[in-house]
């Protein structure tokens, strides 16, 4: 079916969009977005691309919900550019939250944009302590507020993560101040972006390989030299935020501002101002160990000797009371010796009487029953050879005997 009767051109439509934008927001508007990317061409105009972001309790990755091309002419981005600069005392970059003064503009080639004519610098600020309060009310919502600083700080620091830029002069100050001191500390570091909107990603990442390799130190040390508050911005993030108060490992931060103070500080183990006083309270703190040695070792030394002495006195006391209780010891032995020989001597001389007694019972024993003395009452001895006769049995008719009397030997032959 032909529409060519009630038809218009593309033109003609951009133009009515254009006319309707126009008349439903005739005046500017203050916006709230922030600004996703911007760039400053080489004729002076400062193009950037503005987004809403859904809200993430938790700082991690958040949806863009609406999204629009802006632009600040070069006549208004002359005087917005350093207005911004120096009462935030950072440049306008990405990643920042704005509040500005815009103007709807639509064109039938380059669709909707928005003019900014003027953007409200304390408002940035706000946002950065806004943030900084959404963090630290989450991170003591989560109990994690006083982790780090509860790890227990070693006596010894030497051995040191040291998260930072190896570009940073802040870093190169922090090394040279630890060489001034004389000690031997062992550093490694580990290079990360410490500014603009890659830095919160690259600590991070930064602090997990630390992480990895937490037995071979004693500390962390997160540096970076100073920085307008919205530099820092990443210090403040809940991500970064709770990386370090949850780290395995007592964390020092050294972040160069000395107005203000970042949550990444506040969670930290111990917060300095700068890399230098990083540095020198490592120093002193080797300083006060080694003060402390040098004393322990005097005091030692003096517990020794003065130990020592007590031992000799002691030992000096013991001598002479053991050559004293050894002469009474000699003393009382050879009384008790002297009594028992004269008790041995008692003894033997009652034994021997004793046994001569018994000896003497013995012998008369003996000699009453002695064959002479039985021989002397009568009886005699009989003895074939060498055989002694108990029987008649034991000799035959004929043979010779023997016949032994007291007083002599008598020769006979058996008759019968």
């Amino acid at each position: 079916m032909s529409q060519t009767s009630s038809h218009i051109t593309l033109r003609q439509l951009q133009q009515q969009i254009k006319a309707a934008v126009e008349q439903a927001l005739p005046l500017p508007v203050w916006v709230v977005a922030e600004v996703a990317e911007l760039k400053v061409n080489y004729s002076g105009h400062c193009y950037m691309e503005l987004v809403e972001k859904s809200e993430s309790s938790r700082g991690g990755s958040s949806t863009p919900t609406a999204q629009a091309r802006a632009v600040i002419w070069r006549s208004q981005w002359a005087m917005l550019g350093p207005y911004f600069r120096q009462q935030t005392g950072s440049e306008l970059a990405a990643g920042m939250k704005i509040l500005a003064r815009v103007m709807v503009s639509y064109h039938e080639l380059y669709g909707l944009s928005l003019q900014i004519s003027d953007i409200d610098a304390s408002y940035t600020l706000g946002e950065v302590e806004r943030q900084k309060q959404r963090t630290i009310a989450q991170l003591k919502a989560d109990g994690v507020w006083d982790m780090n600083r509860e790890q227990p700080m070693p006596y010894l620091v030497q051995r040191i993560a040291v998260v930072s830029s190896a570009a940073a002069a802040g870093y190169r100050d922090f090394m040279n101040e630890l060489k001034a001191g004389g000690y031997a500390f062992s550093c490694d570091l580990y290079d990360a972006v410490v500014q603009g909107a890659a830095a919160e990603e690259s600590i991070c990442a930064a602090l997990e390989e630390v992480a990895l390799k937490q037995e071979q130190y004693d500390a962390v040390v997160v540096i970076r030299g100073g920085g307008s508050a919205s530099d820092l911005s990443c210090f403040n993030s809940y991500r970064l935020c709770s990386y370090v108060a949850q780290f395995p490992l007592p964390v020092l931060t050294g972040i160069g501002h000395d107005k203000d103070t970042s949550v990444a500080d506040m969670v930290a183990h111990t917060a300095l101002k700068t890399p230098t006083a990083v540095a020198a309270w490592l120093t002193e703190r080797m300083a006060r160990i080694e003060a402390w040695l040098e004393d322990a070792n005097v005091r030692l030394k003096q517990l020794v000797a003065a130990a020592i002495k007590r031992e000799e006195l002691r030992l000096e006391r013991m001598a002479a009371e053991l050559k004293i209780q050894s002469a009474t010891y000699c003393q009382r032995a050879a009384s008790r010796l002297e009594l028992k020989l004269e008790q041995v001597q008692l003894l033997a001389r009652q034994r021997i009487e004793r046994e001569k007694m018994r000896l003497e019972s013995m012998e008369r024993s003996v000699e009453a029953l002695s064959p002479r003395r039985i021989m002397e009452l009568g009886f005699a001895m009989v003895r074939s050879g060498e055989k002694l006769l108990r029987s008649v049995a034991d000799v035959a008719e004929g043979e010779q005997i023997e016949i032994i009397l007291t007083d002599g030997t008598i020769k006979a032959r058996v008759e019968e």
